[in-house]
């Protein structure tokens, strides 16, 4: 099957300029299929704070009441995503953004929870993504860059989470290509030790990952990534890792860096 990388960056490294300009240039130096899906950044926690809307985060994700999601909307789905595409076709890599209300490409449903009342944020599983267009896409030369602005085909608009995003896309690409998904952040991987960048582990299993979150050893932020990855894993995704933003084109290269996901 043919190769796909899919890659997945959140806001410290959007926040980044110099950081960030780095990292599209890596990522355009890729061969063949890739797929770039991006989270948000502190733009839109500045714009709620001088709009004075409070924002609330339970285990890593956002509540989003409506003037949460009108911000990040115009945000994640515009500034973002539309900065991002610029930037990559100055590399000569012709991207294309999307908003999973753009071609029906991602239908989501609104999150309901016995408890928490988490507002506009959508659900999605592998059955959400339009995999036909998304190959369509890659097989015309284009790289396909998602905001993790969803909806539901009756009007609506939801927020949902990057990371959920990527590892989703993942799983229903991965009966067509040999996947690789990669979460990219700013740590060297799943640390042992979060004050000890040098802790990372080569590899991590369910079990592991289990113990450590149990332990209260794992910073909130990664829950969302370790959890849909082993998720993508569990469902088909050849290789799946998290590494340090940086170390991207080494891992394509080499494939030694960051934390793997083991079953």
């Amino acid at each position: 099957m043919q190769k796909l990388h899919i890659i997945k960056i959140g806001g410290t490294l959007i926040d980044d300029k110099k950081a960030l300009k780095a990292f599209l240039a890596q990522f355009s130096e890729i061969k063949g299929a890739k797929i770039l899906i991006h989270g948000g950044g502190k733009i839109a926690e500045t714009l709620a704070e001088k709009l004075k809307i409070r924002q609330t985060m339970i285990d890593g994700r956002r509540i989003t009441n409506k003037k949460t999601l009108k911000i990040v909307t115009m945000v994640y789905a515009g500034r973002i995503n539309k900065n991002l595409v610029a930037k990559l076709q100055s590399f000569d890599c012709n991207a294309i953004g999307f908003s999973g209300a753009d071609g029906n490409v991602i239908k989501a449903e609104k999150r309901q929870h016995p408890e928490i009342d988490f507002g506009f944020v959508g659900d999605i599983d592998e059955k959400s993504i339009n995999h036909e267009l998304i190959i369509n896409m890659i097989n015309l030369g284009l790289v396909p860059v998602f905001s993790a602005i969803t909806h539901d085909k009756k009007g609506n608009l939801f927020n949902t989470n990057a990371d959920t995003i990527a590892g989703t896309i993942a799983q229903a690409l991965s009966k067509h290509f040999d996947t690789e998904l990669l979460f990219c952040f700013d740590k060297n991987g799943v640390l042992e030790n979060i004050e000890d960048e040098n802790s990372n582990l080569k590899t991590i299993n369910k079990q592991e990952f289990s113990e450590l979150k149990s332990e209260g050893k794992l910073h909130k932020g990664i829950l969302p990534k370790l959890e849909n990855a082993f998720r993508a894993k569990e469902n088909g995704v050849q290789k799946v890792a998290l590494i340090k933003e940086e170390k991207l084109s080494d891992q394509i290269n080499r494939g030694n860096e960051g934390t793997e996901i083991c079953l």
